[in-house]
């Protein structure tokens, strides 16, 4: 995939900061106002490098219509020059004023028809409405004007984790139907495109069309659903603009984002933009260890350490190069009952987890624990006290090695074992018609999310790197280029398929890549309508194999391996089938559907031990062109998952064979390849090295018997010889040359 040239943010080395909100606690305000010096001199003695500021406070920037009070910031920027600190200047405009929401009502966002959100939280406004668009761009030119030429300002946040609420005001569903009229044209094309003969609900005009709140048609939802993220493209991409009309050619913009929203399509979404930004939050504690056989938790915070590097990968993903993160957990993060700070060494390692896998910026949500308001609880790097404490202590000594170490990292980039399709869309579509059952015995609308989450656990327990693939990149490059960069590809839940998409999937195949085709991909064509073809459609001929049938699972089935020659995939009793099963049938049921004599023949790699199950296949692979097809028909489990893709790729491109409890992540730059290694327990583990390693940090959780060992940094350890990581240890080394 062609990447973009990165900002110089992104590559000189890797900042470290906090969220600092002194107007918070400044003069006049209860509790005490913050000692502003005090606090900046903290932030030094850590090697704080950055710091985010302003935009969660329209009223304090503007506390009247048209009354501007810009002036305050002023101290807080000079000081943090004069420390060397470097400032993200934030736009206030997702949290909008009282004075501004009781002049004009009718600017606050509709979840339903006619039932706006009442004012008192946050981004309860429709950001598409023209009073929202007069005052936001007014507040901004001023505040952007007035500290742009400030030289800590290093770039701009516009916004905040935008596209939490999905829109139903008339102006927002009239502008719909406009672009419905734009894009086909005549009523008599949408009712074909859309099938609404079905249920009588064919119109006569575009003017007939209901209202989203009550609709029950999956082409409706699809195109509603992704009308909803344009809205919040276009809201960031305008401010951005705005932004780089006033700021100064060095300065960068971004937003910051919270993957869960669901108005974003995050790759779209970061186009308007310089950078990626992004919030991972997790769970801390026993949610860092491993092994963990539970599937593990992916939303706006996650458990589990896949689970961590899945969010990495997500964010390396929206431009296909390195991000920053401008939130993550400092101590506690959530609400009043949900109190997990980190283990000793877990701030630790969870930065540099981050890091490994392209962050060039960790920030902290926030400086200081605040005393009042809904986030009384999201614990700051300083606590209630204001006394510096073990959070201090632990992320001042990260900040001192990423200090040290940043530039070293700064210019590589995470190496890649596999690739996996990840596509917006496919979101979107199997929330509409979710195949898999959630918790509550409906339709889950994650449904995409965990049929992915399955391949990119199997990767992860297998010690495997991943590239999550945009369909807007990866479908953008020769597939000759993309199987030298990515010489394996999974499309697993990638439903709402386009047939270039699906034809460049077997050209990639051909070129000698390896395709591995999961359940519900290509089923359904651009618009989410099922294809009246045989499935996998456009695929089975190439992968000669097919199915009719498909089934959910009330509970797991034993997959069991079945190949014979030099591609059977090695099973054991923990391999199983879970939640969905596409009944595969080897050959065709049409004489023309594809099937090409020079293609090699299909072998089954596994079926299901099941009475019912059994008369179907479970996995199948064949050779095709240069390269190979394998489908999987289920989602697989964790073990089955973990094995699958040992057999995919043998041998991880890290060298690492780490125990169960280690992790290894490689990133390569111009100077050679980095090595971040990660010991996710509480027992001291020995690894031994795969290649000469020149020690960049040393492993710190093994107390004296690390120094036994005389590690120090630029020690250089031989291929071969151990390393002794301790309890939730991580050390740093870069290959000796």
């Amino acid at each position: 995939m062609t990447q973009s040239t990165p900002h110089p943010i992104l590559t000189d080395r890797v900042r470290f900061g906090a969220a600092y909100y002194y107007e918070y606690h400044r003069p006049g305000l209860d509790p005490a106002p913050a000692d502003l010096e005090s606090d900046l001199d903290l932030m030094a003695a850590a090697n704080f490098s950055v710091i985010r500021v302003g935009e969660s406070v329209w009223t304090t920037w503007e506390p009247r219509d048209g009354e501007f009070d810009l002036d305050w910031l002023q101290p807080v920027l000079d000081g943090a020059h004069a420390r060397g600190i470097d400032v993200i200047l934030g736009t206030p405009t997702y949290a909008i004023p009282p004075w501004l929401v009781r002049r004009y009502p009718e600017i606050a966002a509709d979840l339903k028809t006619g039932q706006p959100i009442n004012w008192g939280y946050r981004q309860e406004v429709d950001y598409t409405h023209p009073a929202f668009k007069f005052y936001a761009e007014r507040i901004l030119r001023k505040i952007i004007q007035r500290y742009r030429d400030h030289p800590a300002v290093v770039g701009f946040q516009v916004d905040n984790e935008p596209g939490l609420f999905t829109f139903h005001n008339t102006g927002v569903f009239q502008r719909f139907i406009d672009e419905l009229r734009a894009k086909y044209v005549t009523v008599d094309n949408l009712n074909r495109e859309w099938g609404l003969t079905y249920w009588s609900h064919r119109l006569t005009d575009f003017s007939d069309l209901w209202k989203p709140d009550g609709n029950s048609s999956p082409q409706y939802d699809f195109a509603w659903r992704a009308y909803q993220t344009r809205l919040t493209t276009e809201m960031i991409g305008w401010q951005a603009d705005l932004v780089r009309e006033i700021a100064r050619d060095d300065q960068f913009v971004t937003t910051c984002i919270s993957y869960d929203r669901p108005g974003i399509d995050d790759v779209e979404l970061t186009n308007t933009l310089d950078v990626t930004a992004g919030n991972p939050y997790y769970l801390m504690q026993d949610g860092f260890t491993l092994p963990r056989e539970a599937s593990p938790r992916q939303f706006w915070s996650t458990t589990g350490v896949a689970a961590l590097l899945q969010t990495a990968d997500r964010m390396y993903s929206s431009r296909g190069e390195p991000f920053l993160v401008t939130e993550t957990n400092a101590q506690a993060i959530g609400g009043p009952h949900e109190n997990h700070p980190a283990y000793p060494g877990q701030w630790r390692q969870a930065g540099w987890a981050l890091v490994a896998r392209g962050a060039r910026m960790v920030e902290y949500w926030h400086w200081a624990t605040l005393h009042y308001g809904t986030e009384t609880y999201w614990g700051g790097v300083i606590p209630h006290s204001r006394i510096p404490g073990r959070t201090y202590r632990e992320i001042a000594a990260l900040g001192a090695e990423l200090a040290a170490v940043g530039p070293v990292i700064a210019d590589t980039r995470p190496d890649s074992d596999i690739a996996v399709l990840f596509s917006a869309d496919a979101g979107w579509a199997l929330a509409g018609q979710p195949p898999l059952v959630g918790p509550d015995g409906g339709g889950d609308d994650r449904s995409y999310h965990r049929i992915v989450e399955a391949f990119h656990r199997g990767a992860f327990d297998a010690g495997l790197q991943v590239t999550l693939a945009p369909p807007s990149r990866i479908f953008a490059t020769d597939p000759a280029d993309a199987v030298a960069q990515h010489p394996v590809l999974v499309a697993a839940g990638y439903y709402p398929a386009n047939d270039s998409d699906l034809e460049w999937l077997e050209a990639y195949a051909r070129a000698g890549g390896h395709l591995v085709v999961g359940p519900r991909t290509g089923y359904a064509d651009h618009e989410a309508r099922a294809r009246a073809e045989v499935a996998p459609p456009r695929l089975a001929g190439p992968a000669g194999v097919w199915y009719e049938e498909f089934t959910n699972l009330a509970k797991p089935v034993r997959v069991v391996g079945a190949g014979l020659g030099e591609s059977s995939l090695v099973l054991d009793e923990s391999s199983q089938a879970e939640h969905w099963v596409e009944c595969l049938q080897v050959g065709s049921p049409l004489a023309d559907a594809g099937d090409q004599a020079s293609d090699g023949a299909v072998e089954v790699l596994a079926t299901y031990d099941d009475p019912h199950l059994g008369a179907w296949q479970a996995i199948t692979t064949r050779p095709v062109g240069d390269g190979r097809i394998t489908v999987v028909g289920t989602v697989p489990g964790v073990a089955l998952a973990k094995q699958i893709s040992q057999w995919l790729v043998p041998a991880p491109t890290s060298g690492w064979d780490a125990p169960e409890t280690v992790t290894a992540t490689t990133s390569t730059g111009p100077n050679g390849r980095v090595h971040v290694v990660h010991n996710w327990s509480w027992d001291t583990v020995s690894v031994q090295v795969p290649v000469d390693l020149e020690l960049l940090t040393v492993p710190t959780g093994a107390g004296e018997e690390a120094g036994e060992g005389g590690l120090a940094v630029g020690q250089v350890v031989r291929s071969g010889e151990s390393v002794l990581l301790g309890a939730w240890d991580v050390f740093v080394a870069r290959e000796a040359r």
